[in-house]
This record gives C-alpha cells, structure tokens and sequence, in this order.
C-alpha cells in the first residue's frame, strides 16, 4: 500500500472535521501531498465517517487522477489538485460547509477582521472569491473552483490568510500540512461566529455602537508576533 504514513495523517485530519462540529454526513473532505512524490492522499466521495480508514483514503496524482485506491476520490479533488499545482507552499487543504461560514459565503461577504483572534491566524479579512459563472460551471465546476480561489489570491501569500469562501458554496482552508488546514477551517469557522455577533450585537445595541475592523497596527502586532521574523508568541523548539 502506497503512503501508508499520509493516509494515517490523512485520515486522521478527516476524522477531526466532525469532532470540531465543521461536518455533518459526508458534507467535508481533508488531503495532504507528498511533494516529493507529487500524489496527494483525500477522503473518498461520500463515504460516512463512521466507515471511513486509513486504507479507505484514496492516492491521486497532481492532475487528481487516482493512482492507489478502490473508492472514488472526494468530488472536490480537482479543487484540491489545482490549489497544490498552484501553490507549492500549501501541504494541506480542507473544504467543509461549517454553518456560520457557510452563511457568510451564501451572502457574498468577506468576512472583516473585527479582532485579535482572526488577526492571529489570518493578516486581514477572510476573503469571498467571487461566483463561478454558468460556463465555469457547466466546463469544469470543481478545477474551476480552484481557479477562482487562486485568481482571488493573486498578488498575496495563500499562508498569511489560510482560507476563503467560495461564494455561494462554503469555506476552503490550508496549511504546511491537513492537519493545520483543520486548524485553520475551526479558526474560519469560529471567526464567522464571532463577526456575525458583532455585527447583530451593533444593529440590536440601545446605545450607539459602530462596528470597525480592527486598526492595522493591531492587526500587525496580532499577526507578526506568531507569524513574523521576530516571532515570539509560545514556545522555541
């Protein structure tokens, strides 16, 4: 069996998604690759997570063709196949329809960085990328979705905002690796919990209230001191 390691990895990064309340049935999938073999490892299409395993994962090469596996890969794979041709930095990718994310995507709306918890994981807004049209859609719908997910990123860092909406569709999340896309889908998802608070919480408050986002010397200061090179927040390895 090919990539026994990254199956577990893999497997293991799938079978968090329900336990972090960002799946139900089958609505979610996780992959990581290995650069150096150029296959990645995904979760099979429409499998309960309750029957899923390690051996169940399904290899596919750079193009999203299956090269190891008796299942059907995940129906997002050309999403995921794409982003990995396109970014070489990103090791791991996760696709969920976590409600409250999942709302701000079915508005169209970036979601705003209102705060410190958003601004330590991502260096500004949760970007909406904009609707596929009909021709995307009929073409290529999923290689397309990829598409428009990195036409929105172009000119910035896909790992200093590991995530987007896709409109009309739900949230996409990376990392070096699946199991910090999942970290990265709970941060979208318990952000856009939090935005939409805010905001109601402005629109219903007695006294005046204006919601703002956060001033970019905040952001800056939330941001770099995990992620720059003078980063100083937890421990030295």
């Amino acid at each position: 069996m090919m990539l026994k390691e990254l199956r577990e990895k893999v497997y293991e990064a799938n079978m968090d998604l329900p336990e972090h309340g960002l799946v139900v049935f089958t609505w979610g999938n996780a992959s990581e690759i290995d650069r150096d073999k150029g296959l990645f490892v995904i979760k099979p299409s429409g499998v309960s997570y309750d029957d899923l395993s390690p051996e169940s994962m399904v290899v596919c090469d750079m193009d999203g063709t299956v090269v190891e596996g008796t299942l059907n890969p995940s129906s997002d794979t050309a999403t995921h196949a794409y982003l990995y041709r396109a970014w070489d930095t990103v090791g791991g990718i996760v696709h969920t329809h976590s409600a409250a994310a999942t709302a701000w995507a079915q508005a169209g709306r970036s979601i705003p960085c209102y705060g410190t918890t958003q601004a330590d994981y991502f260096y500004g807004e949760i970007p909406c990328m904009r609707g596929l049209t009909q021709q995307e859609i009929e073409d290529a719908y999923e290689r397309n979705t990829g598409k428009v997910i990195v036409e929105g990123f172009e000119g910035h860092d896909p790992l200093a905002q590991p995530g987007c909406l896709v409109r009309n569709h739900g949230p996409f999340s990376w990392g070096k690796n699946a199991a910090a896309a999942v970290y990265h889908a709970v941060v979208v998802e318990e952000v856009a919990k939090m935005s939409y608070n805010t905001e109601l919480l402005c629109k219903t408050a007695n006294q005046s209230c204006e919601v703002a986002q956060a001033p970019q010397y905040l952001l800056d200061k939330h941001y770099l001191r995990k992620h720059g090179p003078g980063a100083y927040y937890g421990q030295k390895e």
